[in-house]
C-alpha cells in the first residue's frame, strides 16, 4: 500500500493524453472530448504523431516534446506499447498514469504476468503510479476532471464510488444521474497492476470532502492490505460494498455437497461467505443491489446513527403500515414495544382512531400538527430506536405541508427518522422538502425498511470493531512446539493427514479436551486397556497408511465387555487385510465412549481460503451436519467477543442456553475452544485443514472425540497467512527501571481498556496538556478508549509499560505510540509516562523500544511534535538523535529522526 503520488492522479494540474485522436470511436478521442467538455481548469496536452490538433488543442509528436511535465498521463495507445511509454514518462518526472488502451482482454494469463512485470519495471512504483490497465478512467466532479471513457458526466457529491467492473462504472454513473445522485469521485480500478482497492481506500479515507465510500468488488488479491485499509477508512466514514455471487456460490456449495468433490471445492464454494465476514470484520456494510447501495449510503451519510433494531412506524394508511412491518420482521428487525407513558400519550392524542399497536395508524386526513405530536411521543420513548413515517395521499390534505412540519421536527430529533411519501407529483415535492432538510426519504416503504436494516447491520459491524473482549484464561499456554513437531513428523514420513492419535496430540497441546485414549499393539493389550478405561469403549485401527480408519471398517463403537473388544479387534484386522493388504498395522486405539447424555453436538473446523487465508467455522455438528447446514465462519485472530459473535450467527446458538432435552452449555468453554483452534491455525502453518466433529458441549464443558487434520509443508509463516495481523507476541520483552521495578514492554491489546483508562486518570493536568496540546477531559468514552487500545498492528503500534501492583493486578505506567503511513516512509510518534513515574528512566526505555521497532520494520523516518515549552521531551528526543526544529506556523517543535542514517547516539555500539 502507498499513498505516494496518488494526489497527482486524482488532483493533477497538468494532463497529457498519449494517443489522442480525431476518429470518433477512438479511445484517444473519447478521453480528449470528456476532458475538454468537462471544463478541467488545468493544462491538457494531447500527444499524437498523426494529428496536428485534437478537440481544438495542438498536439505534440512525442512525450519528449511536451512543454511541461504532466502530473497525470492518460495512455490510450495499445497496451503492448505501455512499458516504453511509461519509461519515457517516468524519465520526464510524471508521477501517475492511467492505462486505458486496448489489448488486455486478449492476453492469456502468462502474457498478462509478463506485461505486468514490464509495466512495473518501467514505472518503478511509487516513483510513478499506474491505474489499470482495463480501466475506464475516473471522474472528480469538484475539479471538473472527467478523465474517463464515460458517456455522461457525474453530478458533484460527497460519495466516492470505486468499481472493479468497467461496465458497472458506466451503469452506476447513468443510474445515479437519473436519480439526482452525485459523487466526489468515480474510479474504475481495472486490473489493479499497481493501484489497488487498498491504495484508493487510504486516499479517500483521509479526504475530508468524502463522506462515504462505495465499492463494487468482484475479487480481492491483497487480502491483508484490503482489510487493513477498509478498517482504517470505516472508522471515519461509512464504507459499503456490493459484491455479486451469493447465488452462484450457494449453487457451488450445493454442487460440492451433491458430488462429494472434496475439501478444495468446498473451500471455493465458501469464498462468498468468507468475503461477507471479511467485510464485517473491516466494519464495512455489504449490500445486495445498486439501489440498495445508494439507499444505504444516503441514510448513513445524512442521518443520525441508530441505537438498535426497534422501529416505530407512523402511517396514515393501515395497508402501507402492514407492508412495512412485514418487511421489517422478515429482514430481522423488531417492531418497537411502546412504554406505558407513550401509550397513554398516543391514546390521548389519537383517541379511538388508534388500536394501540405498532404500526401507529393515523386517519387519512390527520393534520400536520398531529403528525408532529405523535412523532415527538415516539422519539422520547426509550423503547424506540428509530421512527419511520409513511404517508399516503389524501385529497383534502397538503402532503407538502405535512412534510414541512415533519422535516422541521426530524431535524431537531436525536434519533433517526426515515420517511416515505408515496404518490407522484405532490409526493415528489414532499420528498424534495425532506432532501433539503437532510432527512432520509424513500419512494416505497420496502425501500425505507431496507435502508433501516442496512443501518442496523452497519451499526453492529461498527460495534464489532470497538468491542472490548473478555480476557483469556491466564492458564492458556499452548505447547506450540509439540503441535508443530507432530505435523512435521507426518510430513517427513510422506503423509498429508495425521493419524487419529497424532490429531489428539495436537488438540491436547492446545488445551482442547479430548476423550481418554490408550494405545494398544495387540488385541490382548486392547482388552487390558478397555478394562482400565471402563466400558463402553470404542476400538480403532492404528496404521500410518490409513488416516481415516472408519473408511475401511476400522472402527467399532459401543463395546461393553472384554469379549466384544477381542472380537472387534479380530473383525477389524480381517476387514482391513481384505481392503488394504498393503497397509502396515501398528495396533489399535482404545477410547472411552465420549457420549454425554443430553450434550449438544457441535463442530469446529478450519481451512485455508484461497483469498483470505485461514478461516474458522462453527455450527451444528454430528452425523446430520451436512443436512442441517447450520454454520458461520470468521477470520482469525479471535478473542472472546469475536468468538461469541461467531456463535451468535448460528441457529444452534438459540439451543445452547438450554432446552428440556439439553442442559445449558458452557458458552465460555465453547468460545475458548474456538479461540484455541484459531490460535492453532495461526501458530502451526503446516496445518491446511482441521475438523472436529462432533464436539460435545454441555454444562460440564466441551469434549472432542478427535479431529481430522491435513498438513502440507510450510510456505509462509503462520501470521503472514492471515488477512488480519494477530497480536505480535514476539515484540514482548521484560526489563527493569532505574528504581528496580520489573516491567513488561508489550503491544497494547483490546483487553487493556480498563487499565488504560486508569492510566489516563492518573496523569496530571500538565502531562495531559503536553500530550494532547491542550486541555482535555479525562472521562474518555468507550469509543475513544477503543481507538487507544484496539489498533491495527500493520499500521499502528502502541507499546505499553505494564507492571504488577502489590495486589497482583497489572497497571500501565507509560505508553509510546507510532502511526505509520501505508507506504512505510514515515511513522509519527507520541509518548506519555505516568506522572508519578518520572525519573525512573521509563521515557528512555519506551523511546528505545519505539526506535528499535520502527527501524526493524524498515520505516524511513520517525516524526513527532511537542509544545515549545516541553523541554524535557525535546531533551529526550535529542538524546536519541532527533533533529529539533521550530514549527513556524504553530507553537510547536518538530522532531525528526532519519532511520536510514547512522543509529542514534544511545544505540551506537560502545567502542572497545
Amino acid at each position: 500500500m502507498s499513498l505516494t503520488n496518488l494526489d497527482s492522479l486524482f488532483n493533477p494540474r497538468t494532463v497529457a493524453v498519449i494517443g489522442a485522436a480525431n476518429a470518433p470511436a477512438n479511445i484517444g478521442h473519447l478521453v480528449m472530448r470528456n476532458l475538454m467538455d468537462g471544463g478541467f481548469h488545468g493544462a491538457v496536452m494531447p500527444v499524437s504523431a498523426e494529428a496536428e490538433a485534437v478537440a481544438g488543442v495542438l498536439t505534440y509528436p512525442t512525450v519528449a516534446d511536451l512543454p511541461k511535465t504532466p502530473d497525470l498521463a492518460i495512455v490510450c495507445r495499445p497496451l503492448a506499447e505501455a512499458p516504453a511509454i511509461i519509461d519515457a514518462l517516468r524519465a520526464r518526472g510524471t508521477r501517475s498514469v492511467a492505462l486505458m488502451g486496448p489489448g488486455f482482454a486478449r492476453l492469456d494469463e502468462k502474457s498478462r504476468d509478463r506485461l505486468r512485470a514490464e509495466i512495473l519495471e518501467a514505472a518503478r512504483p511509487p516513483a510513478l503510479r499506474v491505474l489499470g490497465p482495463k480501466s475506464m478512467g475516473f471522474i472528480v466532479p469538484s475539479l471538473n476532471l472527467n478523465a474517463s471513457l464515460a458517456h455522461t458526466r457525474s453530478l458533484p457529491g460527497k460519495t466516492a464510488f470505486l468499481s472493479q467492473s468497467d461496465s458497472l462504472f458506466t451503469t452506476v454513473l447513468d443510474w445515479a444521474g437519473s436519480h439526482g445522485i452525485g459523487f466526489s469521485h468515480m474510479i474504475s480500478l481495472g486490473a489493479q497492476m499497481d493501484i489497488t482497492f487498498a491504495d484508493v481506500l487510504d486516499h479517500l479515507g483521509a479526504d475530508p470532502l468524502v463522506r462515504s465510500i462505495l465499492l463494487y468488488v468482484e475479487g480481492v488479491h491483497d487480502a491483508r492490505d484490503f482489510v487493513s485499509a477498509a478498517r482504517a477508512a470505516s472508522r471515519n466514514k461509512p464504507v459499503l460494498a456490493l459484491r455479486p455471487g451469493q447465488a452462484l456460490h450457494a449453487a457451488l456449495a450445493e454442487l460440492a455437497k451433491a458430488t462429494g468433490q472434496g475439501e478444495a471445492f468446498a473451500a471455493l464454494a465458501s469464498t462468498d461467505e468468507v468475503y461477507d465476514v471479511a467485510f464485517r470484520r473491516a466494519g464495512m456494510l455489504r449490500v445486495g443491489s445498486i439501489d440498495g447501495l445508494f439507499d444505504a449510503a444516503q441514510t448513513l451519510s445524512g442521518g443520525r446513527p441508530v441505537r438498535g433494531d426497534r422501529l416505530a412506524i407512523l402511517v396514515n394508511g393501515a395497508s402501507a403500515g402492514i407492508m412495512a412491518a412485514d418487511a421489517l420482521l422478515s429482514g430481522g428487525g423488531r417492531l418497537a414495544q411502546f412504554s406505558d407513558s407513550a401509550t397513554l400519550a398516543l391514546d390521548k392524542l389519537l383517541g379511538g382512531a388508534w388500536d394501540g399497536g405498532n404500526p401507529v395508524a393515523l386517519r387519512f386526513d390527520t393534520p400536520a400538527g398531529d403528525w408532529v405530536e405523535a412523532l415527538k411521543i415516539l422519539l422520547t420513548d426509550p423503547g424506540v430506536d428509530a421512527a419511520l413515517l409513511l404517508h399516503v395521499p389524501f385529497a383534502g390534505l397538503s402532503e407538502v405541508e405535512v412534510a414541512q412540519a415533519v422535516a422541521a421536527q426530524a431535524k431537531r430529533a436525536k434519533r433517526m427518522v426515515l420517511t416515505s411519501w408515496m404518490g407522484s407529483d405532490s409526493a415528489l415535492r414532499a420528498r424534495a422538502v425532506f432532501a433539503d432538510a437532510g432527512v432520509p426519504t424513500y419512494d416505497t416503504p420496502e425501500q425505507a425498511i431496507r435502508a433501516f436494516l442496512y443501518m442496523v447491520q452497519f451499526q453492529k459491524n461498527q460495534e464489532l470493531l470497538i468491542q472490548t473482549p473478555d480476557s483469556l484464561p491466564s492458564d492458556f499456554f499452548p505447547d506450540t512446539r509439540a503441535a508443530r513437531d507432530t505435523c512435521e513428523r507426518a510430513l517427513a514420513e510422506g503423509r498429508s493427514r495425521l493419524t487419529g492419535a497424532e490429531a489428539k496430540e495436537v488438540l491436547t497441546a492446545y488445551g482442547i479436551p479430548v476423550v481418554e485414549t490408550v494405545q494398544a499393539t495387540s488385541a490382548r493389550e486392547a482388552v487390558i486397556a478397555a478394562d482400565q478405561l471402563g466400558y463402553p469403549v470404542a476400538v480403532k485401527l492404528k496404521s500410518p497408511q490409513i488416516s481415516q480408519p472408519q473408511e475401511v471398517g476400522g472402527v467399532v463403537l459401543d463395546l461393553d465387555g472384554p469379549d466384544k473388544v477381542w472380537e472387534a479387534c479380530a473383525s477389524v484386522l480381517a476387514r482391513v487385510s481384505r481392503q488394504r493388504p498393503d497397509a502396515y498395522i501398528d495396533g489399535f486405539v482404545v477410547q472411552k465412549m465420549g457420549r454425554r447424555a443430553g450434550a449438544h453436538e457441535l463442530f469446529i473446523s478450519a481451512h485455508l481460503d484461497p483469498v483470505f487465508g485461514p478461516v474458522v467455522s462453527f455450527g451444528h455438528g454430528g452425523v446430520a451436519r451436512e443436512m442441517i447446514r447450520d454454520r458461520a465462519v470468521t477470520l482469525p485472530p479471535l478473542n472472546m467477543s469475536l468468538a461469541r459473535e461467531l456463535i451468535s450467527r448460528t441457529r444452534i446458538n438459540g439451543l445452547l442456553s438450554g432446552t428440556p432435552q439439553h442442559p445449558a452449555a458452557d458458552i465460555d468453554d465453547i468460545c475458548l475452544t474456538v479461540i484455541q483452534i484459531a490460535q492453532l491455525i495461526i501458530d502451526v502453518p503446516q496445518i491446511v485443514s482441521l475438523d472436529i466433529n462432533p464436539l460435545y458441549a454441555d454444562d460440564m464443558g466441551v469434549l472432542s472425540l478427535g479431529a481430522r487434520i491435513t498438513v502440507a509443508p510450510e510456505t509462509r509463516p503462520g501470521a503472514e497467512r492471515l488477512a488480519i495481523r494477530p497480536y505480535p507476541r514476539e515484540l514482548e520483552e521484560c526489563t527493569v527501571m532505574k528504581n528496580g521495578r520489573k516491567i513488561t514492554l508489550r503491544p497494547i491489546r483490546p483487553e487493556d481498556e480498563a487499565a488504560h483508562r486508569a492510566f489516563i486518570r492518573q496523569l496530571s493536568d500538565d502531562d495531559l496538556r503536553m500530550r494532547f496540546f491542550g486541555s482535555v477531559r479525562r472521562d474518555f468514552d468507550h469509543k475513544d478508549m477503543a481507538r487507544f487500545t484496539q489498533i491495527d498492528y500493520d499500521r499502528e503500534m502502541a507499546f505499553i509499560a505494564s507492571a504488577m501492583t502489590e495486589g497482583g493486578m497489572p497497571e500501565t505506567l507509560g505508553v509510546v505510540r507510532t502511526a505509520t503511513k501505508p507506504d512505510n516512509t514515515d511513522a509519527e510518534f507520541a509518548i506519555v509516562v505516568r506522572s508519578d513515574q518520572k525519573g525512573t528512566g521509563l521515557g528512555s526505555i519506551l523511546f528505545r523500544k519505539m526506535i528499535d521497532y520502527t527501524r526493524g520494520r524498515g520505516t524511513h523516518q520517525i516524526t513527532g511534535q511537542t509544545l515549545v515549552e516541553n523541554k524535557a521531551m525535546q531533551g529526550l528526543a535529542r538524546k536519541f538523535g532527533f533533529e529539533i526544529k521550530l514549527n513556524p506556523d504553530e507553537e510547536l517543535v518538530d522532531m525528526v529522526l532519519d532511520l536510514r542514517q547512522s543509529p542514534a547516539p544511545e544505540q551506537r555500539p560502545k567502542e572497545s
